[in-house]
């Protein structure tokens, strides 16, 4: 009786332990609440796509909000001041990890802590803005992904001569007071220098500008060219307005403004942008440090080309045109 008392006893500590180690296992399975804070320097559709691009990617991950993540999203409405505020704001609050999108959120972030990792979106010249100390060996708490394809620009501009070979001038709206349009301007105007045309430059500080901007670009323009500006393309719009009313061929430096109502650019998904940024975010919240992870590229480019924008716009599509394009507002 005793033995059998023993054998009892026994069986039951062993469930007990199965009980307690199957709790542990889908303890383990449950990941812990991650706090993610995320500061987009304007809204427009191209930082909107990376933003939910790299949420899409955390969720694919099994980090889901409501559930083991909590996401904590402010947008500085294209003001510096904001920035550094919000900044701030997300390190007080303890964030686990920041998701900066576009150069004057991530060098408000970058400033404001040393110790949260820190991932970057939609940025233009990493290094240039003193985010990382390589593309390759980012080095401290920062990394993430540029979106600048080595031949987006030159591939734009390349389409002007060829879709529109009698311009001659191309007109270029841009904030001066943005680190990335300089940068994006200056090598537009390189690859407009190779092929013979001219850079007709004119400067916003606000989108409330651009309009006035682009309407004093007329008669001295042939074509617009748009870099990829965070204060133009918030308001593209009144760049499409005075286009389509006057007749000139709008060329820009991402394809989501395409699919706004621009004529064409050589460009990429931000949303596959902001994916592969969530994937390093998942490396980093499952232990990977930002400085063992190189800033990543958009690897895919194509050329877009708006078929209703460019009825509006004067332009003659020809089926030489279109043949290796994505063709958009059909």
């Amino acid at each position: 009786m005793k033995k059998v008392l023993t054998l009892l006893i026994c069986g039951v500590l062993l469930m007990l332990t199965a009980c307690g180690s199957g709790s542990e296992e889908s303890g383990t399975e449950a990941k812990e609440v991650v706090k993610l804070g995320i500061l987009q320097h304007v809204e427009h559709p191209s930082l909107d796509a990376a933003r939910e691009g790299f949420i899409e990617a955390l969720k694919e991950a099994g980090y889901e909000e409501g559930k083991n993540l909590e996401i904590n999203y402010h947008n500085a409405q294209n003001d510096m001041n904001n920035n550094m505020t919000i900044a701030n704001k997300l390190v007080a609050e303890e964030s686990d990890l920041i998701l900066a999108i576009a150069t004057p959120s991530a060098q408000a972030v970058v400033q404001s802590t040393k110790d949260i990792p820190v991932l970057f979106t939609a940025i233009t010249d990493p290094v240039g803005a003193d985010l990382v100390e390589s593309l390759e060996k980012p080095g401290g708490n920062v990394t993430g992904t540029s979106d600048t394809h080595p031949e987006a620009i030159k591939n734009t501009i390349d389409s002007i001569n060829e879709f529109i070979p009698d311009a001659k001038k191309v007109g270029i709206i841009y904030n001066d007071g943005e680190p990335n349009s300089v940068v994006n301007v200056e090598n537009a105007k390189k690859a407009l220098e190779e092929i013979g045309l001219e850079a007709v430059e004119t400067t916003v500080s606000t989108s409330s500008e651009v309009k006035q901007a682009a309407e004093s670009l007329v008669g001295r323009a042939d074509v617009f060219y748009i870099p990829k500006d965070n204060t133009v393309v918030s308001a593209l719009e009144s760049v499409i307005t005075v286009a389509n009313e006057k007749k000139i061929p709008t060329f820009v430096g991402e394809s989501d403004s395409v699919k706004r109502g621009t004529f064409a650019s050589y460009g990429f998904e931000y949303h596959d942008l902001g994916m592969t940024t969530g994937k390093m975010a998942v490396d980093i919240i499952e232990g990977k440090k930002p400085s063992e992870i190189p800033v990543g590229f958009p690897e895919n480019l194509e050329l877009v080309i708006n078929k209703k924008a460019a009825e509006k716009e004067g332009i003659t599509l020809t089926e030489e045109m279109m043949k290796d394009a994505t063709v958009v507002g059909e």
